[in-house]
């Protein structure tokens, strides 16, 4: 009898235990990595994440611990799903408890600041694996709904192709439908900027600006989108695809979404310091802003959107003003 996959996921946040939940319903033996003993006591004792998924029965075959050691141990499939900005200083600290040979995938959607490192050159800055065993999870993936079980699509990528099917082979039910792609670099600005354009969507959604302002950020933000992954050697068509046009709709139009969220509060009126007292959980995008500009920047790509959002965000620039700004920029070709 086959032995199941055992996977690792590191980090308790709503998409970590939704993600075990996929991977343990789709077969595998899951250990969660909680960093709170209590948390990871309420899943061993309960079957429930009461901080971030509450009311959700979780499988039988996810169990927790705090011990990195202990979880990572004989993992063939190590899932990182903490915030984007501790990824480096977790990773030193559990990098020399994987398994030789786990793959490594991230479920992160976040630029690093400083570095402007994108979460798998992180992994591989850290752990010295290659690329080949790097693997991402992206697309329109609201944790809750998929907690929930409810009908999702999702991106795996990985520059070795045989490896995104291992990972898909291992993620595949009924209600989580993954594809392949070797498009890494694509895959990954697609999840890190729509943070960003959710964030400018949900403002406007604030100020009361109607459905023709959000379809015309939505098709802009993916369109600076797509200049930045052409300037890092992307696959133009990945940001057509569930990594770039369907996580951003996703993001853009769902209450569930932290960062459409977030700026929603800013778009009301909400400094930026209530806004963050009033949100329980990381808005990846308050963040990232300021770091996919600086990578924007140091690639000569204009990104009006993302600039804007940073302006309001970290600038204290009035959303009101931000918007003048922006309608009264120099008029210009569609496709440029």
């Amino acid at each position: 009898m086959t032995r199941p996959v055992k996977a690792a996921v590191f980090g308790t946040g709503s998409w970590g235990t939704a993600f075990a939940m996929v991977l343990a319903d789709a077969g595998c033996d899951v250990t969660l990595w909680a960093r709170r003993p209590e948390l990871a006591e309420a899943v061993n004792s309960t079957r429930t994440n009461p901080d971030y998924l509450p009311g959700i029965q979780l499988p039988e075959n996810i169990r927790a611990t705090t011990d990195p050691a202990e979880a990572a141990d004989g993992a063939e499939f190590t899932v990182l799903a903490v915030p984007s900005q501790t990824l480096r200083a977790n990773l030193a600290e559990w990098a020399p408890l994987l398994a030789p040979d786990t793959i490594l995938v991230s479920l992160m959607k976040g630029v690093e600041l400083g570095s402007a490192m994108r979460m798998s050159e992180v992994i591989e800055d850290v752990t010295k694996v290659g690329e080949d065993r790097i693997a991402i999870v992206t697309g329109p993936n609201l944790a809750r709904e998929i907690a929930a079980r409810m009908p999702a699509a999702a991106v795996v990528a990985c520059r070795d192709e045989a490896v995104a099917q291992r990972l898909q082979a291992a993620c595949h039910t009924p209600y989580f439908r993954p594809y392949t792609e070797t498009d890494v670099v694509g895959c990954e600005l697609g999840g890190a900027v729509k943070n960003v354009i959710g964030l400018a969507v949900g403002i406007a959604d604030g100020m009361g600006l109607g459905d023709n302002a959000k379809g015309s950020l939505i098709t802009r933000g993916l369109a600076e989108t797509a200049r930045l992954g052409l300037a890092l050697g992307a696959d133009p068509l990945t940001f057509s695809g569930l990594a770039g046009l369907g996580d951003l709709v996703a993001t853009c139009s769902s209450p569930l979404s932290r960062n459409h969220t977030f700026g929603t509060n800013l778009g009301k009126g909400m400094t930026l310091q209530e806004t963050i007292a009033v949100t329980r959980q990381t808005a990846e995008g308050v963040k990232s802003c300021e770091s996919v500009l600086d990578l924007a920047r140091r690639h000569g790509v204009d990104m009006p959107i993302t600039e804007t959002v940073v302006g309001i965000v970290h600038e204290g620039k009035s959303p009101v003003v931000a918007l003048k700004e922006m309608m009264s920029r120099s008029a210009k070709p569609e496709r440029r």
